[in-house]
Parts: structure tokens; sequence; C-alpha cells
């Protein structure tokens, strides 16, 4: 097969790939067919931030590998970084490359890659739209030649497919009624981001979490902590700011999860608070929105048609005639798969938290209206 050939069907795979577990472990066992690698961590995350989510699929990292590749990639590093990919021109970097083979440069390669016998590393994030929905680190080993050109071009060639793909899978679902009613979790961490003591929801909001790398802790041995959760935790406990990330569960439900420092009466940090709960509407409204691929001005207009506003409010509030706003409208309703007013606000701020029948609380308008 040669390499087209094998792009060609990586992209196809890309394209129809499930869900987001199978998106990675497809993309990666293709990918390792064209551009060898020795290990790797795939990387879903939220697009507002760029912080990790889930899922996460990590391949061939052993013996705490895991730890110390989140800890240094989330304090130390400073080359590579993934913000800064997220906004580069070319959003895929090899360590080598970019330091003109001198890889000592990067606390990663340091503390993280040489201990375990890693030679280069191949960075990427999945872009669309200018927001980040996901990343990528490749590893090879000592003694395998670094990151070529053509192995960037490769991986570039799946950053937009892979991010539009990642994005899809924000589209609204059907969660049973019963999974609705769990109060908010709570966590607390001690100083070196140890788990101190969690509350019942909690356990309760984490067994719903999706399969991933994580840690097991001192109060259980059946209660792992993704590395998700830790990473919020730990950007907090380390940044002194607070940190904020979606999660969407295997019930198909939507989780806040933020963090934050909780200071002593001098203002010391010491201990940090995570907390889990359900998300509200607004607060994945816009993964939603972007999961139809609504352009801007479709989005303008769909935010006023939240607000119950008619068409000639509409188009006089965004200085547009009456018959573009139903031209945008009829373009709407066409992506997100329904025929009324009622029916949109109810896809894509009501229905991944409740039924439809919260719909007969939004007004009704027909298009022409």
């Amino acid at each position: 097969m040669t390499t087209t050939t094998a792009l060609d069907a990586l992209l196809a795979g890309i394209a129809t790939a499930p869900d987001a577990h199978a998106l990675f472990a497809d993309a990666s066992a293709r990918l390792r067919r064209i551009a060898p690698f020795d290990a790797a961590v795939w990387v879903a995350t939220d697009p507002v931030n760029g912080l990790t989510t889930a899922p996460v699929r990590v391949e061939n990292l052993h013996e705490g590998g895991c730890g110390t590749y989140w800890e240094s990639e989330l304090f130390a590093e400073h080359v590579n970084l993934f913000r800064d990919l997220a906004v580069a021109k070319v959003p895929v970097a090899g360590l080598r490359a970019v330091t003109g083979d001198r890889p000592t440069l990067s606390p990663l390669y340091r503390s993280f890659m040489r201990p375990r016998g890693f030679d280069d590393e191949l960075r990427a994030v999945f872009r669309v739209d200018g927001q980040p929905w996901g990343q990528l680190s490749l590893f090879r080993e000592r003694g395998r030649p670094p990151f070529r050109a053509e192995d960037i071009a490769l991986v570039q060639a799946l950053c937009a497919p892979m991010a539009q793909r990642l994005r899809a899978f924000a589209l609204p679902g059907r969660t049973p009624s019963s999974a609705l009613a769990a109060a908010p979790g709570l966590l607390l961490f001690g100083a070196c981001g140890e788990l101190l003591s969690l509350n019942d929801e909690a356990r309760e909001l984490l067994a719903e979490m999706p399969p991933g790398p994580a840690t097991q802790t001192p109060l259980g041995i059946d209660l792992p902590l993704p590395v998700w959760i830790l990473s919020t935790a730990g950007r907090a406990r380390l940044t002194g700011a607070a940190s904020r990330i979606r999660v969407r569960t295997t019930a198909g439900r939507w989780l806040v999860c933020h963090a934050t420092c909780l200071r002593d009466a001098e203002g010391r940090t010491g201990t940090t608070a995570l907390v889990i709960e359900p998300a509200k509407p607004a607060e994945v409204a816009e993964l939603i929105v972007a999961a139809y691929e609504l352009t801007p001005r479709e989005l303008e207009v769909t935010e006023h048609v939240a607000r119950g506003r008619p068409t000639a409010d509409i188009a006089a509030r965004l200085f547009l005639s009456p018959h573009t706003v139903r031209d945008h409208l009829k373009s709407i309703f066409d992506k997100v798969g329904v025929t009324s007013r009622g029916e949109l606000v109810a896809k894509l701020f009501t229905e991944h938290r409740e039924p439809l029948t919260a719909a007969a609380t939004v007004r009704v308008l027909d298009p022409a209206s």
C-alpha cells in the first residue's frame, strides 16, 4: 500500500469513527504503519481553554510515565508548548527539529523522555475554526531517525479532520432522566496534590467517567482518578488560578469540573477543591453549536432566536433584511435537523439534559414570523 493510499484510508477512518475512543485507536494504528512511532498520547481538549479532558489514550508509557508526562507538560515545559502550537501557522512540530537537534533544552526531554529511552517527540494540535479539540504526542526511541518534514506534513494533514470529528461528538444525545439527579461532587487535594477526601456524590460521578489513564488513590483501590481530573486540580494548585473543563460521561451527559485553591486567613494556599457537577445548558451550548458547524452569522441568528426575538427584530439588530434572516434560519434548521424555532432551542440548549418536552416552555415561532 502506498503512502497516499494509506493516508486516504486513515482519513476515511477518521470520518467514520463512531466515537472518540475508536477514533484515537484506529487513527493511531493506521498512522503507526505510515510514520512509525514507539509511544503516543492522544488527548481530547476543551476547545475554549485547551485543557485536557476526556477521552485520553496512552500507548506504551509504563511505570508511572503518565504522571511524569502530565506534570512536566503542565508546569515545566517551555519548548513546543501546545498552547503555542494551537495558534501557530502549522500546528505540528518535532522536538529535535525545533531545538536544532538540542533536545535537552526541553524539560520534558530531560525528566521524561531521556530516562525512558525516547529520543524525539512530534506534537500536534487538532484544531478547526481556530479552536483546539485535541492534541497528540508521538515518541520515537533512541536509535530511530528523528521526525522529519514528511512526518510533520503527514500529521498536519490529519489535524483538521481529527478536530472536525472530535467536534462532531459534541452533538446532543438523550440522557436518561434518572441520571439527572446527582448533586455536585467535591474532592479536596492537599498541598502536594494528594487526594485528602471526597463526598459520596463525587464517587458516583467519577464512576461515570469514560475510560482512560488514571491514578489509584489511598482512599480505595476501586477509586482511580482520571488524568483530566488530576491535571485540572493540579493546574489550579500550582498556578493559583481557577481551572475548568467539560467532560462527557459514559451515559452521554455533560459534567463540568472546576477547581480552585483555598486560602487560609493569611492568604496562603494549601488545599485545592474540585467540584464535579452536571453542566448547565449554557455551559455546553457552544460545544453543541460548534458540532453542528454553524457559521458565525448563523450563530448570531441562533442566539437571537434563543431569546425569543422575531425575524424583523433580528434583522434590525444584525442590519440584515428579513429575507436574509429567513435564509439563515433555513440553513440552521437544515444543519441541526429541526423544523421550528422551538425545536432548535430545545436541541441546542436543553436536549442534552432532559427530554424534548422542555421545548414546550420555549416560545415557538415560524421562521417567517
